[in-house]
């Protein structure tokens, strides 16, 4: 089912005539309002990811409740994409064409971003902090209205590589991957830090998003002699593919998953958490079931959120503390724009975020930007799955994208 949701204004101050000018020339900027767009799959193959945009609608809901931003109320409309590139082009031309957004914020998914990049660039549409680590997303030369918002997937790859290094000389690794950009991430990021001995020592097979199961590329992997595995997929393959390794008895690997597969609610606990027991993963935002958080004022600030605006939330669900994240990342540009909600002025202060820290990252992580930095994010802590909750050892580490 699409899903929109406007949340319009009444009774708002008058700007001054100046901004209310140049308002005026900026689409889906009034007087009273902003439009801002996004694409989400609620339904599909990654329909998972859906409770961030439900997170989203329900964050503009709080900030209009606390009047909105310099006057104006936040009409956030969201639509259903089906996590299928060509339903996104449609419905990102119904944002920006019919509906006459601002800007695009947090659109859902590699492919599909990738299907509606040059478009909203071509158009000048802000195209804000796309939840997607491709790395592609912060090349600012080409694609200077986008931006990405969590660590790229190159680096994390990178990461997971160093540490099977480190830990394992001699490992043969097997690495599952989605056949897009977003799966590719994570070949060239293991394949910067093996180099040469990639052919050598690395046997990689994909999966396509269409398919029913990757039961058969597990099978394959496990039979190639690998003894660690790099899974970077969404979270229905990232379930299933827990299940296979454990159901067929591959014990001996090393697990590595993609951090944007480990949410207890849509994947571990799917998966049978017993049967990830040892995986591990990296981390810029605090999980939720970690009970060393328990305390923390910036979760028990989303745990205040999420009684108020989703009380029938899955509180297990690691999504919702990452839309919480994005989304005050996304308030602080506003704020940050003052009474000057141009397209131009909301691509500059993008580019000018200062060490801004989101309630939900983890301590020591944060956000921060230049007109030459489009990676927001580039912090990470290793964690190991315990059975019940995701369990952080080392420091943080940070890379930096090639």
């Amino acid at each position: 089912m699409t899903t929109r949701r406007q949340l319009l204004g009444t009774g708002a101050a008058l700007l001054a005539a100046p901004g209310i000018a140049r308002a005026q020339e900026t689409p889906g900027v009034t007087a009273t309002e902003i439009r801002i767009g996004n694409t989400m799959p609620y339904s599909g193959p990654a329909s998972a990811y859906g409770s961030i945009g439900r997170s989203h609608q329900a964050f503009f809901r709080m900030i209009n409740d606390q009047g909105g931003i310099a006057g104006r109320k936040i009409n956030f409309i969201t639509y259903d994409d089906g996590y299928s590139p060509p339903k996104t082009v449609e419905q990102v031309r119904r944002l920006v064409e019919q509906d006459k957004v601002a800007l695009l914020f947090n659109t859902l998914g590699t492919p599909t971003n990738s299907a509606i990049v040059r478009y909203v660039n071509q158009r000048k549409v802000p195209h804000l902090f796309v939840s997607t680590g491709a790395d592609k997303w912060g090349n600012y030369q080409d694609t200077p209205w986008t931006i990405g918002w969590q660590p790229s997937y190159r680096t994390e790859a990178q990461i997971y590589a160093k540490h099977m290094l480190a830990t394992r000389p001699d490992a043969r690794l097997g690495l599952l991957y989605q056949n897009d950009d977003f799966g590719k991430d994570y070949v060239a990021g293991v394949r910067d830090v093996l180099g040469p001995r990639f052919d050598s020592v690395v046997k990689a097979v994909s999966h396509e998003v269409t398919d029913p199961t990757i039961d058969s590329q597990v099978v394959t992997l496990q039979g190639s002699g690998a003894d660690v595995l790099l899974t970077a997929t969404t979270p229905k393959f990232a379930a299933q593919t827990i299940r296979k390794v454990f159901d067929v008895g591959w014990r001996s690997a090393i697990h590595y998953l993609t951090n944007v597969s480990i949410s207890v609610g849509t994947v571990m606990d799917p998966a049978g958490p017993e049967k990830g027991v040892g995986i591990i993963t990296s981390a810029y935002l605090k999980d939720p079931t970690d009970a060393g958080w328990n305390a923390d004022p910036g979760m028990n600030e989303w745990r205040a959120f999420m009684q108020k605006y989703i009380p029938d939330g899955d509180m297990k669900d690691g999504s919702y503390p990452f839309a919480y994240g994005v989304a005050q990342t996304m308030l602080q540009v506003l704020k940050q724009c003052d009474m000057d909600l141009s397209r131009e002025r909301m691509m500059k202060e993008v580019a000018n975020i200062r060490d801004f820290v989101p309630a939900t990252l983890i301590p020591g992580i944060k956000v921060a930007t230049s007109p030459t930095n489009f990676h927001p994010i580039r912090q990470m802590q290793l964690q190991k799955w315990t059975g019940t909750t995701w369990e952080r050892f080392g420091g943080v580490l940070e890379g930096t994208s090639i």
